[in-house]
Order: C-alpha cells, then sequence, then structure tokens
C-alpha cells in the first residue's frame, strides 16, 4: 500500500503538471478562456482548463496505480459526472439550474454506487438516521459544500489552496483511524491538486474552471461524509464542519447578505470575503494569505478536537463561524490597496542609495554548487531502486532532453522535472537505505539542513524585486514545519514529515535558482540528465 501511495501522489503530479501546458495551447480554439468581467479579479483572457487536468490526473493515478477496489473505481464515476458538467459549463456558461442537475445527479450516485450516507447525529452517539431522513441530507450536504469551493473560487491560488488543506487533513485524520482506500483516493486528488497551483499563483497562467471547482467541492464532500460517519470511524460528523472551513461559511454568509436585503441567493456580486478583504486594503496575496491561516486554523481543530465531546465541537466551530460571518454582517467602504503604498516605499528606497540594502549573493552562490552535488550525491544513497523508478527518470529525461532542443516550456519542464526526480530520489533514499540510519544526523539529513540555511540567507539578502514569497510557498513551507512534528505518518516505512520537510526545502532551492540565476536553467537541465541518467543505470543495472 505504501508504494502505492507514493505512485499514486507522484503519478497524479506528473500528469497535472503535464497536461496543463497541452491543454492551455489549445484553450483558445476550443473557447475554455475566462475573459475579464467585473466580478473577476483578472485583466486578461486566462485559460480555464486546471479543474481538467487535475481531475484527468486523479482518475488515470487511481486506475493505474491503486488498487482495483470497488470503492475507488466507483467512487470515479459520480467524479466524471460533475466534472462533465463543470467541462459544459466551463465551455457554453449553463444556468444554474442545469449546473445543480448535474450536482444532483453526481451526489446520487455517490449515495447508490458508493455508498456514502451521513447517518450520524451529534450529541447521539448511539443513534442513526432513518433512511428517509440521511439520504436527502446527505444529497443537500453534498450539493451544497460543491457549490461553497465553488464559490470560492474568486483569487489566483484560493480555491485550490483552501482545498490542498483541506485534503491535507482529510488524509491525516484518514491515517489516524486507518482507512487505506479514503486515503488513496485523497492523496491522488492532492498530487493533481498541488501540480495545478504551481500554474494558479499569482498572477495565474491558468484557472482551475467550474470543473475544477466543482470537483474539489464534490470529493472534499463525499470524503469528509465518509469519514466521519458512524459506519466507518468513530470520529464526530460536526468535525466535517471544520474541514468544510471557510468555503462553507462564505457561502452562508454571502447567500445570508444576498436574502437579507432581497436579493437572488444565486445572482453573483462582489460580497464574498475575499472581496471584503481587498476592500479593507490588502493586496491579492495578502488577502489570499490571509483566508489560508482561517481555514488552516479550523482544519487544526478537525485534527486536535478528534476525540472531544460535540459541545466542545460545537461550541469552538460556532466562534470561528460567528468571527468570519461577522464581515457579512458589517458594511465597509473600499480603501486604497496597501499595493500602492508598498510600491512607493519600495521605488523610493531604490531611489534613495543610503537606504538601499546591499545585496550578499553568497548564499546563493553556494545553492549554486550545492544542489547540483546534493542531487546526484542523492543517486548513491539508496541500496537498491525499483524499476518504476527507472520508468520515471527515463520519461523525465524525454522530457528535459525535449525542452533543451525545443526550448518549449524549458523552465517549466525543468522545473516539474526536479520536483518530481527529487522527491523520487528522497523516496527510494529513505526506503530502502543503505547503512541503516543509527540517528536523525546522517549525511543526506546534514546536507539538507546546510540547504535550509542557504535558502533562508538567501531569501533574507535578497531584494525584494529580485525574489518574493506567494502565498503558496508561505503554505508549503508552513506544511513542511508542521509535518515531522505530528505523530508518526509513513508510506510503507518512510516517514512522511521528514519526507515533507525535506523536499520543500529542495523546492524553494529550485525557485531561487531558477528566478535568480538565468543560467540555472540550462544547468539543472543537464544535472537532471545526469540524475535521470543514474537512476535508470541503479534501477535497471542486474
Amino acid at each position: 500500500m505504501g508504494s502505492a501511495l507514493f505512485l499514486s501522489f507522484i503519478g497524479s503530479l506528473i500528469i497535472c503538471m503535464a497536461l496543463i501546458p497541452v491543454l492551455s495551447t489549445s484553450a483558445i480554439r476550443l473557447w475554455f478562456i475566462d475573459l475579464p468581467r467585473e466580478r473577476h479579479a483578472h485583466r486578461e483572457p486566462i485559460a480555464k482548463v486546471g479543474g481538467i487536468a487535475f481531475a484527468a490526473a486523479t482518475f488515470i493515478a487511481v486506475l493505474v496505480w491503486a488498487p482495483k477496489e470497488s470503492f475507488l473505481l466507483s467512487s470515479l464515476l459520480g467524479g466524471a459526472v460533475i466534472m462533465l458538467f463543470g467541462v459544459w459549463d466551463d465551455r457554453v456558461g449553463l444556468d444554474y439550474r442545469v449546473k445543480f442537475v448535474g450536482q444532483v445527479a453526481a451526489a446520487v450516485i455517490a449515495m447508490s454506487v458508493v455508498g456514502v450516507r451521513w447517518s450520524s447525529m451529534p450529541f447521539f452517539d448511539e443513534a442513526l438516521l432513518p433512511a428517509w431522513i440521511a439520504v436527502p441530507l446527505t444529497l443537500v450536504v453534498i450539493v451544497a459544500v460543491t457549490n461553497a469551493v465553488n464559490l470560492s473560487d474568486g483569487l489566483d491560488g484560493l480555491a485550490g489552496g483552501l482545498s490542498l488543506i483541506s485534503f491535507t487533513g482529510l488524509a491525516y485524520l484518514a491515517y489516524q483511524v486507518n482507512e487505506p482506500l479514503l486515503i488513496l483516493l485523497i492523496v491522488s486528488v492532492l498530487g493533481g491538486v498541488l501540480g495545478f497551483l504551481r500554474f494558479n499563483t499569482y498572477p495565474a497562467r491558468v484557472f482551475m474552471g467550474d470543473a475544477g471547482s466543482q470537483f474539489l467541492g464534490y470529493y472534499l464532500a463525499i470524503a469528509a461524509i465518509l469519514l466521519t460517519d458512524a459506519h466507518h470511524t468513530a470520529y464526530s460528523p460536526l468535525l466535517a464542519l471544520f474541514i468544510w472551513g471557510v468555503p462553507l461559511l462564505d457561502t452562508v454568509g454571502v447567500m445570508g447578505q444576498r436574502w437579507l436585503e432581497g436579493r437572488s441567493p444565486f445572482v453573483g456580486d462582489r460580497n464574498h470575503l475575499h472581496h471584503k478583504l481587498l476592500t479593507f486594503g490588502l493586496t491579492h496575496g495578502q488577502a489570499v494569505t490571509a483566508i489560508y491561516l482561517v481555514h488552516g486554523l479550523m482544519v487544526s481543530c478537525a485534527y486536535l478536537l478528534r476525540w472531544q465531546s460535540d459541545a466542545v465541537l460545537l461550541a469552538t466551530y460556532l466562534l470561528y463561524a460567528g468571527a468570519v460571518l461577522l464581515l457579512f454582517v458589517r458594511r465597509h467602504e473600499p480603501v486604497e490597496s496597501s499595493s500602492g503604498l508598498l510600491l512607493s516605499l519600495s521605488r523610493q528606497a531604490v531611489s534613495n542609495p543610503s537606504r538601499r540594502q546591499v545585496l550578499s549573493d553568497w548564499p546563493l552562490n553556494l545553492l549554486y554548487v550545492g544542489v547540483p552535488l546534493y542531487l546526484v550525491w542523492s543517486i548513491t544513497v539508496p541500496r537498491e531502486i525499483p524499476a518504476e523508478g527507472g520508468v520515471i527518470a527515463g520519461c523525465l529525461a524525454l522530457a528535459v532532453i525535449g525542452s533543451l532542443l525545443t526550448r518549449y516550456a524549458l523552465s517549466w519542464v525543468v522545473r516539474a522535472a526536479l520536483y518530481i526526480g527529487s522527491i523520487c530520489l528522497l523516496y527510494y533514499g529513505e526506503a530502502f537505505p543503505r547503512i541503516p540510519p543509527i540517528n536523525v544526523l546522517t549525511p543526506m539529513n546534514l546536507g539538507i539542513v546546510a540547504l535550509a540555511v542557504l535558502v533562508v540567507l538567501a531569501v533574507r539578502l535578497a531584494e525584494d524585486e529580485r525574489f518574493q514569497l506567494t502565498p503558496l510557498d508561505a503554505l508549503i513551507a508552513c506544511l513542511a514545519v508542521v509535518m515531522p512534528f505530528l505523530p508518526e505518518i509513513t508510506i510503507g516505512s518512510v516517514p512522511i514529515g521528514s519526507l515533507t520537510a525535506k523536499s520543500v526545502v529542495l523546492f524553494f532551492a529550485f525557485e531561487l535558482l531558477l528566478y535568480m540565476r538565468s543560467s540555472a536553467v540550462i544547468r539543472l537541465g543537464v544535472v537532471l540528465l545526469v540524475m535521470s541518467g543514474g537512476i535508470m543505470w541503479r534501477a535497471w543495472s542486474p
């Protein structure tokens, strides 16, 4: 099962990142384009094919690498229905009633084929809801959460990042109660979403569209219901409210405000939570980061309070809900964005040499040498590399060679190959160590610590205009800090916490080099070819 988890995640990540550039080139011809409108933050047409990419990646990962269990296969059927209706909507712009038909159809499939049923009752542990209540309740909940995530897709990286946080929390809760099939489904979605977010972080190059937001909402709904149903685990159904977090509260708040003002709840406006934060004067990145923080705290509560009484869960949730919904009660006048102030301060600092920070390049120079050495050194660490590792390395090598020869999407191909190849090497080094580690102070761990220090120094000493952290970077860095301190989670024998932390350090090092050194793309492309060749030789040599 450990190998299936790893391959499902990596496979979904690879497929999504490979599909997005291909689909983007056909987006204009097929009219999968999001044009700027009054309620939208972007000012230029952008392809909305990200949802198709990570949905397809999820399906392929489950079908190829996951066990052929009826639960997993049947769960794809409802996802396919919701995605097809979303694609139809992205293409022609459906009336909300037609969208509702698709959502109901997918929910009915989840209930009848997969067996999703919300039959538990808070405060009544032994009581189960009768079918005539559980069935319509489950239908309403699935449709509501599907629409909640759909409505939260208003800023670059927002819906994808919130879904990433929720699915991470779901995976960890499922791991705690030993639900391996549910974990497999969740990590397949996670890989695709993470691959998509590299293209969707502000300023976004690709949107997920309705196909993506409804797909994510649908699976967030059924995964949370399955995890909190009394037939599967002992978790309280109230935990699902924390998992759905900000998107659900935002939907309740904005629809309630429309209803109180005598307007249709289904007619869009600029009263969503992210719009309100922008009127406070927050920049795009600050607004997304603030919402990430609130949502992350709610999902963390789902874990921290998982064995608490329903009274404690309900009281905590009501506190969060009251704080968020208060924003919809108060009226706010638009405030000039702080981005203008920050820009003026930045220009003042640049124009005044006495206030400019002198750039020190020595940490970046050491990274320029240290990262390639670490990657090549990592090839020798595993005692053995499985045959599928050679296949992955061969595919990465072909992609890099093609991009080096044609210069087509060179930066993104090298970046994707670095992510995937480094994760594989780190995983094989942990899963098949040549020398069993006696303690954590192994040469590989010391090397990654040294790279982490150089990354921090390089970011700290860099001028603001040369490198800026995005909300996604902050989210990934937070996960890297938190994961090693969680109770032991493993894929097979490999601790997820340490693997995540090491991967994030390398990812930040890659981003620094690719962003701040123009020659790094070619150098890292050559290093990737050497690394891929070494992996293939280790995997296939007798």
